[in-house]
């Protein structure tokens, strides 16, 4: 082990215990709940937007992260949401929620 990985982060740093900075402890609101879903169809990071932008419109989300690479979004927010209107948000954008990963 090095120095590095025995180290633990500063106080305030966005970075994990293993050198992560996208770990999602420091972007997730407290209480918050992170749900994943599937969804088909994503080839590209334009596709990655739009999936994004229709779901960021739900009430309640405060983070959204869609991959087109592994079909995931994931999807921060304040409460459960309804899987009804993720399904909505995702017919929207123009693909298909298959449901949580």
């Amino acid at each position: 082990m090095t120095a590095e990985t025995e180290t633990a982060p500063t106080a305030g740093s966005c970075c994990s215990s293993t050198g992560s900075c996208h770990d999602g402890a420091a972007d997730a609101p407290a209480g918050g709940v992170t749900t994943v879903y599937e969804v088909t169809g994503m080839t590209c990071g334009h596709c990655e937007g739009a999936v994004s932008e229709e779901i960021s419109g739900l009430e309640g989300v405060t983070s959204v992260t869609a991959e087109a690479s592994s079909g995931r979004v994931t999807v921060t927010s304040a409460a459960a949401l309804p899987e009804e209107a993720v399904r909505a948000a995702v017919d929207e954008a123009g693909y298909e929620l298959v449901g949580r990963a």
